[in-house]
């Protein structure tokens, strides 16, 4: 071409026609590089009528060519540079180029700004949206509020509502659960932009129908993101729209959707508060305390110990502590169990954390009598885990309170019929606390010792230097 009519200008192209046509892979991609060098020399105006064109020609190159070639879309700022290629670069037969431009999308949506978007960019949006490939479906889901949030202010809801959403509905049963969840960890934030009576109308049946998808990591962004539509239509409508679901999934006969719930349930009390929670959710969490199912009743006592956390001491001593304690007395041993089980992790809490002095006093003056009581209990496996929370309890208490109440317990079940029971009752005697309490006892009687014989010796001098004055005088 430069040979034909001697113009250098169009030397680089020559070059990198030369460079496109070589065998060699490595410097095809190299060639592809210098694309954005190229269109700034020629100009506006060739790169449109003999820069493009030989791009069109190449568009059909090796997969990683075209990757290359997507990638290179983001630096082209002139409609004239980048929509041709872009439109069959959306539409290639390779998915990977196809994939490219979804995840490139926001930074041409930038680039060739508003206009441009509204009248080109929005169709191929929707065409990546529909793709046949999941990964780019997934890409371009990612991309649904950053896309959504970049358009012209004045026909942003007009262009969302009548193009973007029919394909976010689509997506919400995609097929594909990456696909579901690229969506659910954006779909929320499209409440912030369309406003209540939108989100209201349109976006809360799909927020439903998300939230009671089969894949738990689909529910579990719906639920992560719950507070961009609390603030655009309030707690209230929230509660009367999601919690119900919830709700049912909580209750739900499959025991490990109800256990997605509950590891759900400290994000979302935290997003709540405390007063939503204990109006609305907390007798579900406590409910969880009694299911028939263990892994349910364990992963429900984590879950009261990260809500203490996130709600405090006060919450946990007025809230929780008497309801788990009432448990002590339930007919059913398992339900007394869980009773154990939550106090210990309690007290683990309370010794870890700067809740040490509330945890000794709840411990002491509200527990400890129930712990010591459950030690006659009738059923072996609630006896040797009172030895085991015995030996759990030491850090928080006092040296009376285990010397006087805690140790005459053990000892006793130290002699249980039962040889589990036998076992945990030794090992919690014999255990650290235990060990430094007879340390600190013996400490206590060698100082006593030490002390009265120096008392009898100094009374001894005292005596001797009263009867040495009085011999003097």
């Amino acid at each position: 071409m430069a040979g034909a009519d001697g113009d250098d200008s169009l030397y680089p192209i020559a070059v990198l026609i030369d460079e496109l046509r070589n065998e060699d892979v490595q410097l095809r991609l190299n060639s592809i590089k210098k694309l954005s060098t190229i269109a700034l020399a020629l100009g506006v105006e060739r790169t449109r009528t003999e820069l493009l064109p030989f791009l069109t020609d190449t568009i059909y190159d090796e997969d990683e060519v075209l990757l290359a070639l997507a990638e290179q879309l983001g630096n082209f700022t002139m409609l004239t540079l980048v929509m041709p290629t872009l439109r069959q670069a959306a539409e290639d037969k390779s998915w990977r180029v196809r994939y490219m431009v979804a995840d490139k999308f926001s930074e041409l949506q930038k680039a060739v700004g508003p206009e441009i978007t509204k009248n080109d960019l929005v169709p191929a949006f929707q065409n990546l949206l529909k793709d046949c490939e999941a990964e780019v479906r997934a890409a371009a889901a990612n991309k649904v509020k950053e896309f959504c949030e970049n358009l012209p202010e004045d026909s942003r809801e007009q262009i969302i509502m009548t193009h973007i959403l029919p394909c976010v509905k689509e997506l919400v049963s995609d097929t594909n659960q990456h696909v579901k969840s690229a969506l659910a960890s954006v779909i929320m934030g499209l409440s912030t932009i369309l406003g209540k009576d939108n989100t209201i109308e349109h976006l809360l049946p799909l927020f439903l129908a998300q939230l009671k998808d089969e894949c738990p990591e689909v529910r579990l962004n719906i639920i992560s993101n719950l507070d961009c539509v609390n603030e655009v239509i309030g707690i209230r409508q929230l509660s009367q729209s999601l919690l119900p679901a919830i709700v049912e999934l909580a209750e739900d006969a499959k025991w490990r959707v109800r256990l997605a719930i509950i590891e759900y349930m400290p994000l979302l009390a935290g997003q709540l508060g405390v007063e939503f929670f204990d109006e609305k959710l907390n007798t579900l969490c406590m409910a969880w305390l009694i299911d028939h199912v263990y892994a349910i009743r364990e992963a429900a006592t984590c879950n009261l110990m990260k809500l203490v956390e996130k709600f405090g001491a006060e919450w946990a001593q007025n809230t929780i502590v008497p309801k788990v304690l009432g448990m002590a007395n339930d007919p059913n041993y398992l339900h007394r169990m869980t009773t154990l089980f939550c106090l210990k992790l309690y007290w683990l809490l309370f010794f870890e954390n700067t809740f040490v002095a509330c945890g000794q006093d709840i411990t002491t003056k509200q527990m400890l009598p129930v712990v010591l009581k459950m030690s006659n209990d009738q059923v072996a496996n609630v006896r040797f885990n009172v030895a085991k929370s015995l030996q759990k309890i030491g850090p928080v208490l006092d040296s009376n309170a285990l010397q006087a109440e805690v140790k005459p317990v053990l000892e006793k079940l130290a002699t249980d019929t039962d040889m589990d029971v036998k076992y945990f009752a030794q090992e919690a005697i014999s255990g650290k606390v235990f060990h430094l309490l007879s340390l600190c006892k013996k400490t206590l009687n060698d100082v006593s010792r030490i002390l009265h014989v120096r008392y009898l010796c100094i009374n001894e001098l005292c005596s001797s230097l009263l009867f040495t004055v009085l011999a003097l005088a």
